[in-house]
């Protein structure tokens, strides 16, 4: 993959102070559009994320949408927003794709796919090696937005007919890299923050994620 820009990350020492209700410039009212507790079906949560993504990042010029193949990234065009396509209409494919995107800076937003290498199902056990650690950081982030959602979340080693690799080792990987973005070892990319704050508010009336929340145990 190309190693360029990576997304402003924001120093915090534990996500539970990731909304402070006195000072945030954001509100219920300005974040939320409609209910999210009311919705029923998959199709509703997706396409109530679908146009709350919209909303809450278009000063930044780029729209979430149904895809129907593979997930890929578009980069803005002229008047084009960029467009994170997601696969299938499927909400968990959705996450995953707005962290790949939340963690990439201003120069790989200007490159299709955010200028990732990607080797198909299949790939060999140097190339699984490889993708396991690209995948360390988006996994994390997906797992904080699935848990805002009240959803479960499963890693992915996304190789179903080539060499599986170490689940086990990826899992305590994911697992201690959310953890050090409690502990404050590690810095949340700003996007994947604001994300994060803007769900909570909507379904869980802004009560901030805990660490305690996010078991090892619980990606098994």
């Amino acid at each position: 993959m190309h190693l360029l820009q990576p997304q402003t990350e924001v120093s915090i020492s534990s996500l539970v102070s990731t909304i402070s209700t006195a000072d945030s410039d954001i509100s219920n009212r300005q974040v939320q559009l409609s209910t999210w507790e009311n919705l029923c079906t998959e199709a509703e949560q997706v396409d109530w994320l679908i146009l709350h993504f919209n909303r809450w990042f278009s000063h930044l010029n780029v729209n979430l949408v149904k895809g129907d193949f593979e997930p890929e990234y578009f980069p803005a065009i002229d008047s084009t927003p960029a467009r994170i396509q997601f696969a299938h209409g499927f909400f968990n494919s959705a996450l995953h794709e707005i962290s790949h995107w939340s963690i990439a800076g201003d120069q790989r937003r200007l490159l299709p796919d955010l200028g990732y290498w990607y080797a198909p199902d299949g790939r060999t056990a140097e190339q699984q090696a490889l993708f396991e650690q690209v995948e360390i950081k988006p996994q994390a982030i997906e797992w904080l937005f699935a848990t805002a959602f009240g959803r479960k979340f499963r890693v992915s080693l996304d190789n179903l007919t080539g060499e599986g690799g170490d689940g086990n080792r990826f899992k305590d990987h994911v697992f201690a890299q959310v953890q050090a973005y409690f502990s404050g070892q590690a810095q949340l990319p700003r996007d994947a923050k604001h994300f994060i704050d803007c769900i909570c508010l909507c379904t869980r009336a802004g009560k901030t994620l805990q660490s305690d929340e996010f078991q090892r145990e619980m990606l098994d």
